[in-house]
């Protein structure tokens, strides 16, 4: 029987994505909406939004992370972010995840005692989501691996996909079937890690 440890244990980055993937689109959107509707968030704030792209508006979205960066990194150092870009549009889609900032200001209004909380609290929620749908994808053999291009990107997708100003994005969760397997990964003693006390 596999435990809900070993699945928390087979979810790695896995940047050789393609678009080989055994699931049809909306099973995929599916998995992705049940992993988030069922993640925790602070007083069940359900802050969490997701934008999904597939086909045409996943590649749109990368195009825009590409030519982005081409206005910032140097000509001659664009090589490389370039091809990092590719790899990301060979995925099958990519999950954009938002904070709606007007649910966390509602919640400093009604509860203003934690007003400085509901901000950092918002960050848990979003990351309990964003590794929950990642652990639910590589359950189903689908690899993927969190971006940050954030903030930088921002106003062009928002005004792209219709976004609604209150969203924050966070995190882009990029998808697709595994082209190639991880690298090994190491972990630092527990000791420097780990306190237990009786």
């Amino acid at each position: 029987m596999v435990s809900f440890l070993d699945k928390i244990k087979e979810r790695r980055s896995i940047y050789a994505i393609g678009k080989n993937v055994a699931l049809e689109q909306h099973q995929i959107e599916d998995i992705i909406k049940d992993a988030v509707k069922h993640s925790p968030s602070s007083f069940n704030s359900q802050s969490s939004r997701v934008v999904i792209l597939f086909g045409e508006s996943h590649h749109q979205f990368w195009n825009i992370v590409r030519e982005t960066l081409r206005k910032i990194v140097p000509a001659d150092a664009f090589e490389g972010t370039n091809a990092k870009i590719d790899s990301f549009a060979a995925g099958f889609g990519t999950a954009l995840f938002y904070e709606d900032q007007a649910v966390i200001k509602g919640l400093q209004e009604q509860f203003a005692a934690y007003a400085d909380n509901f901000p950092v609290w918002s960050e848990h929620s979003s990351a309990i989501a964003q590794f929950a749908t990642w652990t639910a994808l590589a359950d189903h053999n689908i690899g993927a691996s969190l971006q940050h291009y954030n903030p930088i990107i921002d106003e062009e997708v928002a005004q792209t996909f219709d976004v609604p100003a209150n969203w924050k994005l966070r995190a882009q969760l990029v998808f697709g079937s595994i082209e190639a397997p991880a690298g090994e990964k190491t972990f630092m003693n527990d000791e420097e890690r780990f306190k237990t006390f009786n």
